[in-house]
């Protein structure tokens, strides 16, 4: 890997060394575009090895809820990059023509990426040879006019429907961004109701009211969002209406309850049987009726709290803040688990807490996976199988010389003008590109038959 030297001159050396360190412009400029498509034959086979991965499940070994989030703890992947590789290694092997120029080196990833938006079988030879001649920029453009004009052309009304959706999250200075996606019609009738409220004397921010002013059309709608949900909650007051936790009863007696087999009884209320592990997991913050029966007559009963204290739920958020399961990063849905559980004589202490995704807490209660302390502060997660979990595996160096090597004994001739446009940057007629594209999908669509004839005489 290329390394920066301390008196601030980089080392050229990054396994495949230049003839010099003043070499010319165009020997650097012809090892960055060999290099690059050595990169994308490698990054071809990277992806058909992630795809593999996921379609045998091998992320689930590890207790990572999905192959994207496997790849980011286990190759320092993003997120969201992570998501869109695995999209993108699902779709190569759908599609052969595409994979084939991927994996020569003739296309880069950014192109591939683009492609296997909107390609289909009909389609992946017409956008490969466009891909091949286009630049990045207009490929992704191209996908994007495409991708609108198969909307347009589609059932757009009932997708629309389908994709409603509504997602928020936190920015640095605690401020909160919002983004939906409705159909038309909703979405017009949000706006309508903002344009409304955005007239109202009480729908103005505070700041503006003080200072006189007008903070612009933005803050207006912002106010008259927040107006809105003043009067939902308004009217869901009167309406006494009110959100009341969900309460769910489990009866266990206190051999099942520490034991690993149902002894006597072990269920849900008015339900089904459940494991005894599944009754601890629901009972890591429960209230416990403690009922002394004799012949199945209650003689006593008295409720002990099991759920964990506000401050200590406070401070468990504080030090853990999110889930604590390697690779997981979930800060919603956590659990409060109890590393030695209480009805095995687990303190509810802080030492013996641990915050645990819904997901994670049920693995290491039902699904085989344990966690256990490890030193005085820190804690040790295993698989079913005994292996322990790294908390964050470290990343491998790679080496270039290595990539070229292993492409040149595939049989791969890769050299400075693989994956280089084979047009001369001429501008795309997209317009032509695009209702090409729209022929060649629509070519396998059913036709439908000959028109019924007309009642009455035919028009002259």
């Amino acid at each position: 890997m290329c390394s920066v030297e301390q008196d601030g001159a980089p080392d050229l050396d990054c396994g495949a060394r230049l003839s010099s360190a003043h070499a010319g412009l165009e020997e650097l400029e012809r090892e960055i575009c060999e290099l690059a498509a050595h990169l994308a034959a490698a990054t071809c086979r990277w992806l058909l090895l992630v795809a593999a991965f996921d379609q045998r499940r091998g992320w689930a070994e590890w207790g990572a809820k999905s192959c994207a989030e496997w790849l980011s703890w286990r190759c320092s992947i993003g997120r969201v990059t992570a998501r869109e590789h695995v999209r993108v290694a699902r779709r190569l092997v759908e599609l052969p023509h595409v994979r084939e120029a991927f994996a020569a080196g003739e296309l880069t990833y950014c192109k591939v990426r683009a492609i296997t938006r909107v390609a289909s079988p009909e389609t992946e030879v017409d956008l490969v040879e466009l891909a091949r001649h286009a630049s990045g920029a207009q490929v992704e453009k191209l996908v994007r006019l495409y991708h609108g004009a198969l909307r347009a052309s589609a059932d757009a009304a009932q997708r629309a429907s389908e994709q409603r959706s509504l997602s928020h999250y936190c920015n640095d200075d605690g401020s909160i961004t919002l983004q939906a996606r409705l159909p038309a019609e909703d979405g017009a009738l949000v706006l309508r109701a903002l344009e409304a409220l955005e007239r109202r004397p009480e729908a103005r921010g505070a700041s503006a009211e003080a200072l006189g002013q007008d903070e612009g059309p933005a803050a207006r709608r912002a106010d008259a969002l927040v107006a809105m949900a003043h009067a939902a909650l308004a009217n869901a007051d009167a309406a006494g209406v009110e959100c009341s936790p969900c309460e769910l009863v489990v009866h266990v007696d206190v051999v099942s309850l520490g034991g690993d087999r149902v002894h006597e009884r072990c269920q849900i209320a008015d339900g089904a049987t459940i494991a005894p592990e599944t009754a601890r997991r629901l009972g890591c913050d429960a209230s416990v009726v403690r009922i002394i029966e004799r012949d199945g007559r209650p003689l006593s009963v008295s409720r002990r709290k099991r759920t964990i204290p506000a401050a200590l739920r406070r401070a468990l958020r504080s030090r853990d803040a999110g889930c604590q399961f390697p690779g997981c990063t979930s800060e919603r849905f956590l659990h409060a688990h109890h590393i030695q559980h209480w009805a095995r004589g687990g303190p509810t202490v802080l030492e013996n807490l641990i915050q645990l995704c819904s997901h994670h807490h049920r693995l290491v209660h039902e699904g085989g996976f344990c966690v256990e302390r490890a030193g005085p502060r820190g804690v040790r997660f295993r698989r079913p199988d005994g292996r322990e979990i790294p908390p964050c595996p470290p990343a491998s160096s790679g080496r270039d010389a290595a990539v070229r090597e292993d492409n040149r004994a595939r049989g791969l001739l890769i050299d400075g003008n693989t994956c280089r446009p084979r047009s001369l940057g001429d501008p795309l007629d997209y317009d032509i590109a695009v209702e090409g594209l729209c022929v060649r999908a629509q070519l396998t669509l059913p036709r439908a038959g000959p028109a019924p004839p007309r009642a009455g005489p035919a028009p002259p």
